[in-house]
């Protein structure tokens, strides 16, 4: 995914700033980018206004702005912000509708608004794998916060052993319909309630536990399923662990984004894993075996007599399994010489009886070169 940007430049405001204005700083920039009002890239004004509103969650609520502060994105990780990328414009304005009024509920159609209504809220989490978490797959424990039904009121936002009334300005629809005037002549407007706020009813007694919204903050606990040759990035959906809806209705989804962790030695490209691995000059000339790490451990590896620097050795089926056709990669070991940068008195005599005997060979080598050379540029010495 892209670096997300600070939330403090998206908003245009000092990392002082008050909750006011917070709140001001989010309602200039949303009313800018609403559809009825931008006139510039419609997907571009998209993406800022959903950009300005993930910002704006997290600015306007004081722990999440706190963690913010202390370890920036990082530490909001569990914490269930919602998914803005998944939601549309009249989802978003209805979240903060305390902040706009009565503003451009119209552009979006009444009927459609009503019908997102039922769904709750998608949220959006991280977990981390190591990567060999992520060949075999695992069951991970998974703790994330978000906002629930209040168990005192079960999300009527009344007082325990009183009841709702039903709201006296839409009559119980949670909307409202009014007159506009348009281009062609006067129109019809659906909009919600802003008695009620479009949930048909109002509390006269709100329940101490919830304050009267209905809802709370909880801290939930899964067990998610981390598929064998998951990819970093990857996004797993675990469905209805979102947001409940209006009137307690249908969750939402919970987007889990699956980070997997670098490995110390091991690097993945595609389904198959590379790594480097130093060999001795003798190893080199003569041949032997060497230990090179695998996903299930060290495993020794045959190295030809003569091999050279950047020569690689493949181990098949030692890779990332497919997550299509369950078939691994190959794993590839790329040998390189380490010369020793000292040498003991006996090894120094062995290389340099060696250097004797090879002296014939280097000098036919530069030979060729030479001739090579001359061949290509047409002199030389």
């Amino acid at each position: 995914m892209a670096t997300k940007r600070d939330y403090y430049e998206v908003l245009g405001i000092a990392r002082d700033a008050s909750a006011e204005e917070i709140k001001r700083a989010y309602r200039r920039g949303a009313l800018k980018y609403h559809p009825d009002k931008y006139n510039g890239d419609k997907s571009e004004g998209e993406q800022r206004f959903k950009e300005l509103s993930e910002a704006y969650e997290v600015l306007s609520d004081p722990q999440k702005r706190q963690r913010y502060d202390q370890y920036g994105h990082e530490g909001l990780q569990g914490v269930g912000l919602h998914d803005f990328s998944s939601m549309g414009f009249g989802d978003i304005f209805s979240m903060f509708q305390d902040i706009f009024g009565d503003f451009g509920m119209g552009g979006f159609g009444g009927a459609g608004r009503t019908a997102r209504a039922e769904r709750g809220m998608d949220l959006e989490t991280e977990v981390y794998v190591t990567l060999e978490e992520a060949a075999e797959g695992a069951d991970r424990p998974l703790t994330f916060e978000r906002m629930d039904v209040c168990g005192d009121c079960g999300g009527s936002g009344a007082r325990k052993g009183t009841q709702t009334q039903r709201c006296g300005t839409c009559q119980g629809y949670g909307q409202v319909r009014e007159q506009v005037q348009g281009f062609f002549g006067i129109g019809v407007r659906v909009r919600p309630c802003p008695q009620c706020r479009g949930r048909g009813t109002i509390v006269t007694d709100p329940c101490p536990g919830c304050s009267g919204s209905g809802r709370q903050q909880r801290k939930i606990d899964v067990k998610i399923r981390i598929p064998p040759g998951v990819q970093d990035g990857q996004i797993l959906r675990i469905r209805g662990e979102g947001e409940p809806g209006r009137m307690s209705e249908a969750h939402g989804d919970l987007h889990v984004y699956v980070r997997v962790k670098p490995h110390p030695m091991l690097v993945r490209r595609g389904d198959d894993l590379f790594c480097d691995v130093p060999i001795s000059f003798t190893q080199a000339a003569l041949g032997g075996t060497i230990e090179v790490p695998t996903l299930t451990g060290p495993e020794t590896v045959e190295v030809p007599a003569g091999t050279q620097t950047g020569d690689i050795i493949t181990l098949k089926r030692r890779g990332m399994p497919s997550q299509r056709t369950g078939k691994r990669g190959n794993q590839h070991v790329q040998v390189f010489v380490e010369v020793p940068r000292k040498l003991t008195r006996k090894q120094r005599e062995l290389l340099e009886s060696f250097a004797e005997t090879d002296q014939s060979n280097v000098a036919q080598q530069r030979k060729s070169f030479r001739e090579k050379l001359k061949n290509y540029f047409g002199s030389g010495d």
